[in-house]
């Protein structure tokens, strides 16, 4: 078996495992590790610049150094005034009909699908796109205040995404989606399950699906802290959590799933993501070598960076490299 036919097996739970290593392994050495599709493109990553206005009307910045695109919404120039109303204000941008999907097509062609996965992301997902449009603390308040109101805001974002969706699928075939929305903070989710599941649930269900019925594998990003709602990243679809960050308790969201979730992450990012000088190639891979003695016995698990790439650019290949030489060893010490 290669190694894209071993991911398979750890993300189905199947034992014994015969491959540990870097979670993004069998997937192309690019940005993301996806092939950016050219609605991405369009919907976010154009933006460059102190302030941005993107197609929703949100003013961003993204200059060099910045970890990502960084919303910057203040009560003065946030979309949505009033979440009751939140459709005079709210105009969801028709996606443009003449998008050249040439470059994505011939990035696909130069992958070996036999041992790579195609993946694409889709980034802004039901609640970083509600809180795009409003301040943080608005969103967070109406979800408790207006839960009705924002129940309607999601569902008719869900259909968005769902045309998104069919495009992506219908000219790419990919085999996974990256789908992009964080529910938590470093140590705790930033609303409730039970807020989670009246919300957020049904709509990401509804979303999956569709993925599933196409015959897309669906990885749900997320590296924050979500214990607690594991069996509900079960439910929605999701086929594997990227972004597991170590705050969370593996151990405990391993046995409640039972290998129905392919848990990716486990290295504690804060530790390693440092300038040269302010951590050691050691320490990098010693924090490498805790996370696969700490989760790897439980299976469904692999290792990698929550954030998918590291800031400080020189500490990835040594991730790579220890998930991968460390993680052999490991193989080999559980097969006698």
């Amino acid at each position: 078996m290669n190694v894209k036919q071993e991911f398979l097996r750890a993300m189905r739970g199947e034992k014994p495992v015969r491959w540990m290593g870097y979670g993004f392994e069998p997937f192309p050495k690019i940005m993301f590790h996806c092939v950016i599709d050219p609605i991405t493109v369009w919907d976010i990553l154009w933006m460059s610049g102190e302030s941005v206005v993107d197609n929703w009307g949100v003013v961003h910045r993204y200059l060099p150094g910045d970890p990502g695109v960084i919303p910057m919404v203040t009560e003065e120039n946030q979309v949505i005034k009033d979440i009751t109303r939140w459709r005079d204000y709210v105009h969801f941008p028709e996606i443009p009909s003449d998008l050249d999907w040439s470059g994505a097509r011939a990035a696909i062609a130069d992958i070996d699908r036999e041992r790579e996965f195609v993946m694409v992301p889709t980034f802004r997902g039901l609640f970083e796109r509600l809180h795009c449009l409003m301040t943080f603390e608005n969103t967070l308040m109406a979800l408790y205040e207006e839960p009705d109101s924002c129940n309607e805001f999601f569902a008719e974002y869900t259909d968005w995404k769902l045309k998104v969706a069919e495009q992506l699928i219908d000219n790419l075939q990919p085999d996974i989606i990256h789908s992009h929305d964080d529910w938590g903070s470093r140590d705790q989710m930033l609303f409730s399950p039970e807020k989670f599941r009246e919300l957020l649930k049904p709509h990401y269900t509804r979303l999956y699906a569709y993925y599933k019925k196409r015959g897309v594998i669906v990885q749900h990003h997320a590296d924050c802290y979500c214990t607690g709602i594991e069996n509900d990243i079960v439910d929605i679809g999701a086929d594997m959590w990227q972004g597991v960050l170590p705050s969370n308790d593996i151990p405990l969201i391993q046995k409640n799933t039972g290998g129905r979730l392919l848990l990716m992450g486990g290295i504690d990012q804060g530790v390693i993501d440092q300038a040269p000088g302010e951590v050691t190639q050691e320490q990098i891979r010693a924090e490498v070598r805790r996370a696969i003695d700490a989760y790897a016995p439980a299976g469904s698990f692999l290792p990698c960076i929550g954030s998918i790439s590291c800031i400080n650019d020189w500490v990835n290949p040594i991730v790579m490299d220890e998930c991968n030489r460390y993680g052999a060893q490991w193989i080999e010490s559980i097969s006698g």
